[in-house]
């Protein structure tokens, strides 16, 4: 089979250097031969990965009938962190089945229940903030969404000690497995060896066996209680049933609450670190938005919060330069198929890339630049802009993010006028699935 644009250098150094430096990598290859190229990235027995950033590509690749693709074998170094009921992992019946038990709690009115605990998160994670106080924003924003998580996801009280345990256990956990050498444990599954607590994979496992006893514990006592009163989205997932009325096993609940957790958690909080520093670092961008802001007047009203418009599409140009994921979910080939004039047989493995997209010149022009106003004069299909992916497998919490973004930005900025501790240019650098900005962010209270 002739594939296109094949890297010849060895599997290995194509997966340390994806490893290292995505964003870096992934220019470097497009550079070099366009919006489609083939690597070998998935360990060292790796199967052809074709990478395509043209939205025609894109567009054909979610146009694939689930019956021609398999997701799991395009997806098994996930499996260790999510768990082998996550929908990340599902075929299509079950994946249809468990997307519709899903979706309701992370979309449309839902999402109303949800903003008054979000904003009330952020002012009590800033509320010790004074004239001079300095911190980094990448320290600061993981606090905050981990909190809403635990909050609107998990549905827990702050004030109980399971709360608290699980908040330091996943704080610890979390921390580790997005660090660059940490996370390369999932790439070579031979390296994942419990060899007592001392090694790395011990460490995890027996760390996530601790999270697991109290996730189920607090399921346990969801059942127990039976209150159908409760709106966070534990509670909604617990109450869904599907088309044969049939409700999630408690196994179910808990891999799903734990793939929000590590694709809601990090990622987020990444974007509104990079969100900070773009607003802070675009002066006319800062003022348009604080003007914006300031004619929601003594309002604390979330939903006002989100209607605004400039507010908007500042999140959506954040989330065009530095995406929650660099990539869609990888789809592998079951038989024959063609793509883009190209034509690719069993185990290649398809990923439309995000990043490459979102930084195409023909579609964005000056893609590298800071332009809002890209959002309020043009409207993008869904294969030139797709920040939580799209197809079938598209992000179920991509609408939560968005609301979560625009509540945490507004209500900081509301009450707080900030600048960056230093102006240079930062750049992105990988932890775990996602890209954070390089230093942290360092900003200090002005007024």
């Amino acid at each position: 089979m002739n594939l296109p644009n094949e890297l010849r250098t060895p599997a290995l150094l194509q997966t340390l250097q994806l490893i290292a430096n995505p964003t870096k990598f992934l220019e470097t290859c497009a550079a070099k031969y366009g919006d489609t190229f083939t690597l070998r990235v998935l360990g060292l027995n790796s199967p052809p990965i074709v990478f395509f950033s043209h939205p025609q590509a894109i567009s054909d690749c979610f146009a694939i009938s689930e019956k021609e693709l398999d997701f799991q074998k395009a997806t098994h170094v996930f499996k260790p962190l999510f768990g082998e009921n996550s929908i990340v992992f599902q075929k299509a019946r079950s994946h249809n089945r468990q997307r519709q038990l899903l979706l309701p709690p992370m979309h449309g009115a839902s999402l109303q229940n949800y903003g008054e605990v979000i904003c009330q998160i952020t002012k009590s994670v800033t509320k010790n903030w004074q004239v001079g106080t300095k911190f980094f924003m990448q320290q600061v924003m993981p606090d905050i969404t981990l909190q809403i998580i635990l909050q609107v996801v998990f549905g827990m009280n702050p004030r109980d000690e399971r709360y608290q345990q699980l908040k330091v256990l996943l704080s610890s956990l979390l921390d580790d497995v997005t660090k660059p050498w940490y996370s390369s444990l999932f790439f070579f599954p031979s390296l994942q060896q419990d060899l007592g607590a001392w090694s790395p994979w011990g460490s995890y496992q027996i760390r996530q066996q601790k999270i697991d006893q109290l996730i189920y514990a607090e399921i346990h006592e969801r059942h127990k209680i039976n209150d159908n009163t409760h709106t966070d989205i534990l509670n909604l997932l617990m109450l869904a049933r599907d088309d044969n009325d049939q409700a999630m096993t408690d196994t179910e609940l808990r891999d799903q609450l734990v793939s929000l957790l590590l694709l809601g958690y990090e990622t987020t909080a990444a974007v509104l670190s990079w969100a900070f520093y773009l607003i802070h670092s675009h002066p006319k961008v800062k003022s348009r938005l604080m003007q914006e802001l300031d004619t929601l007047g003594n309002s604390t009203n979330p939903e006002a919060i989100t209607q605004l418009s400039y507010l908007t599409s500042i999140c959506q140009e954040t989330l065009r330069i530095y995406p929650i994921a660099l990539i869609c979910t990888p789809r592998m080939v079951k038989n024959k198929l063609e793509i883009a004039g190209n034509k690719f047989t069993s185990g290649t493995v398809l990923v439309p890339c995000i990043y490459l997209a979102h930084h195409r010149a023909e579609t964005y022009p000056e893609p590298d630049k800071f332009q809002p106003e890209r959002f309020s004069i043009q409207k993008f299909s869904p294969y030139e802009y797709l920040p939580f992916g799209g197809g079938y497998r598209g992000c179920i919490g991509a609408a939560f993010a968005m609301y979560e973004m625009k509540l945490v930005i507004a209500t900081i900025l509301s009450k707080f006028q900030l600048e960056l501790v230093e102006h240079h240019s930062v750049k992105p650098v990988r932890r775990g699935i996602t890209i954070i900005p390089h230093g942290g962010v360092q900003m200090v209270v002005t007024k």
